[in-house]
């Protein structure tokens, strides 16, 4: 690998929108013109296209890879797809875009730095665009990309495309995402996907690949933000009278000699940072570490480690929740909510089925330093857990 190549910086996205509005064929688009495809895979396309009848490529073989995707013409589960240009290396997570598999889309766009929503130009903002779109902001998505599909079916028609700029843009918005780019293309003939189109020249902005080329999406926000470390493990060694607390760094960073607050308030320096390869003097964010303080403190599993700015400990807080398991959260029923590495008794307000997002009031037999979701997910994220199977139910975001 050169080393331009090892120097890119590389970008995760996400595919969302309603079901036909092309997806698939977009996401296969990308992968094409990127020349991310493997001259055996191309040829295996075009044989299948062939076979089926379809003038030229079908670019959606390329990623509905199970075959209840390929009959029934839809996306199911949540694909990663990996694909390069000379500016960036691009994980990209296709997400259905059928009601029932909500919770997939969810998974998706939790783990993206940009969101891009399909429009199908026939139909225009319907509520799966409101859906998803309202997910991409609840989840802490600022930038958006409105791929507003299959212009050539209404003949690149720039009246059509308006309208759908403008009631997307204001919807996006709505959602609290402040950067949105508008983008009329055609996935199957490859308009403004990578390469501009002759076709739209009422369009003068940059295609979908320039825009995921320069939209800038530093992730040095969470190394910024005050330390969260949340201790998964105590360790102890009494031969060597050594104890360390484990885990890893949500957010901030942490140096030899610095100052850290326990939740109980006492405060300690920073003697050692052990990791895997060795002792460090400094760790950034997502950093798997031990710390070592210079004074004993009982401190357990689940208690958080900061610099300044303790969060407070409450014992009830907003939230909104998605359902994700068949078995719904029944209101008031006692469930295990896991928030960092601490896992408590509690119950909320509200019923929440399957695919269900809604706005809860959770309260805690115990209280825990909940904080609004940010960072995505790397704070203000818990779980909601049956107690009796230990089954994931719902996920939820502090508000």
């Amino acid at each position: 690998m050169t080393t331009a190549l090892a120097a890119r910086e590389t970008l995760r996205l996400c595919t969302a929108g309603s079901v036909d509005d092309g997806k698939s064929t977009f996401v296969g688009r990308l992968l094409h013109d990127t020349k991310s495809v493997l001259a055996d895979q191309l040829a295996s396309v075009a044989k299948t296209s062939a076979d089926r009848g379809f003038v030229g490529l079908d670019l959606s073989l390329l990623v509905d890879g199970l075959r209840a995707e390929r009959e029934q013409g839809i996306t199911i589960d949540v694909a990663y797809r990996y694909f390069a240009t000379d500016r960036r290396a691009f994980i990209l997570a296709d997400t259905p875009g059928h009601v029932q598999y909500t919770r997939n889309t969810v998974t998706g766009v939790s783990t993206s730095q940009v969101v891009v929503v399909l429009i199908d130009v026939r139909h225009g903002v319907v509520e799966q665009t409101r859906r998803h779109l309202t997910v991409a902001g609840l989840l802490g998505i600022t930038t958006v990309i409105v791929a507003v599909n299959k212009v050539d079916l209404v003949d690149y028609s720039e009246d059509i495309y308006r309208g759908i700029e403008a009631e997307v843009t204001g919807t996006a918005v709505a959602a609290g995402i402040s950067d949105v780019h508008v983008v009329p293309i055609s996935a199957l003939l490859g308009d403004n996907v990578a390469v501009p189109s002759e076709n739209t020249p009422w369009y003068e902005g940059p295609t979908v690949i320039e825009l995921l080329e320069t939209i800038d999406v530093s992730d040095n926000k969470a190394q910024d933000a005050n330390l969260r470390f949340p201790i998964q493990y105590v360790i102890r060694d009494h031969a060597s009278d050594y104890r360390g607390y484990a885990g890893r760094i949500a957010t901030g960073s942490i140096t030899v000699g610095e100052i850290v607050h326990t939740p109980s308030g006492i405060a300690a320096h920073v003697t050692q940072i052990d990791t895997p390869d060795g002792p460090v003097e400094s760790a950034p964010a997502g950093s798997s570490v031990t710390l070592v303080l210079d004074r004993d403190i009982d401190l357990v599993r689940g208690d958080l480690i900061t610099n300044h700015n303790h969060p407070e400990s409450k014992r009830t807080f907003e939230a909104t929740v998605v359902g994700l398991s068949e078995a719904a959260v029944r209101a008031n029923s006692v469930v295990n909510i896991r928030y960092g590495t601490a896992v408590v008794r509690g119950r909320i307000d509200h019923d929440v089925t399957l695919n269900q997002i809604e706005r809860v009031r959770v309260e805690l037999a115990q209280p825990l330093p909940v904080e609004p979701y940010n960072f995505r997910g790397a704070v203000g994220s818990f779980l909601i857990i049956d107690p009796a199977h230990g089954d994931t139910l719902a996920a939820g975001l502090v508000e």
